[in-house]
């Protein structure tokens, strides 16, 4: 069904030029306040950003879940209700919206926080996307997203012909060690291009409100995540 999508341009006093195209994931909680901030931080740097919702089949447009119990509960029902086929359907329709964009250059990348690390990850396995920086991405290790909870991300990750760059927080409850461990093993033997950044912080330390904002951690990622697309995109 129809998938509500946010757009965000670079402002007036760019130059008239085409741009990067970015495709943005979420959280869980779908397009937050926070999540509307990065993407217009990322569209201020000189990027077409599209942030779909990520539970369109689930809930109507324009639902943000809260910061809250029945939030995350709502949330983590629609990642496993939702096929590994719906959201690779919806990445590819995005990519080709970005693509055809006036203002997009066809140079694309993926980013994306929480469960959207995880999409943007997926979205990478697409030879169209040309950088991916996943934040936190959560099940990777598990592969518990997707209806079954045996996702095959991690699996195809030799698939990726773009380059990947993986941000942490090294406190993370969500991706303990071990579970990191596990991925940057499976990175190494699969020989995609890729970086991996750990940082002294919590899960979801980007999202700039609430008890687990770290702003020396999020400048720094931003900053990671911004060198990356400006290096490869242009």
């Amino acid at each position: 069904g129809p998938m509500r999508t946010f757009v965000y341009e670079p402002g007036e006093g760019k130059p008239a030029r085409r741009f990067p195209g970015l495709l943005l994931y979420s959280e869980i909680f779908q397009q937050t306040p926070p999540i509307r901030r990065l993407a217009l931080q990322f569209a201020g740097h000189g990027f077409v950003v599209m942030v779909p919702e990520i539970y369109h089949e689930h809930e109507p447009a324009g639902t943000v879940l809260g910061y809250d119990d029945a939030g995350k509960e709502k949330g983590n029902a629609y990642k496993t209700a939702t096929t590994l086929s719906s959201f690779d359907a919806d990445a590819s329709v995005v990519l080709d919206a970005l693509g055809a964009h006036p203002a997009c250059s066809g140079r694309l990348g993926s980013v994306g926080f929480c469960i959207g690390g995880h999409l943007a990850f997926r979205a990478a396995l697409n030879p169209r996307v040309l950088a991916t920086c996943c934040f936190y991405p959560t099940d990777l290790h598990t592969g518990a997203i997707g209806a079954g909870k045996n996702a095959d991300t991690l699996a195809r990750a030799a698939e990726i012909r773009g380059e990947l760059r993986l941000v942490w927080g090294m406190q993370d409850p969500h991706i303990p060690r071990e579970g990191r461990v596990l991925i940057q093993s499976a990175l190494h033997a699969s020989g995609a291009r890729h970086t991996w950044h750990e940082l002294e912080a919590q899960h979801a330390f980007m999202r700039d409100e609430g008890p687990r904002y770290d702003p020396s951690a999020a400048r720094h990622g931003f900053a990671l995540a911004l060198e990356l697309f400006q290096r490869v995109l242009g």
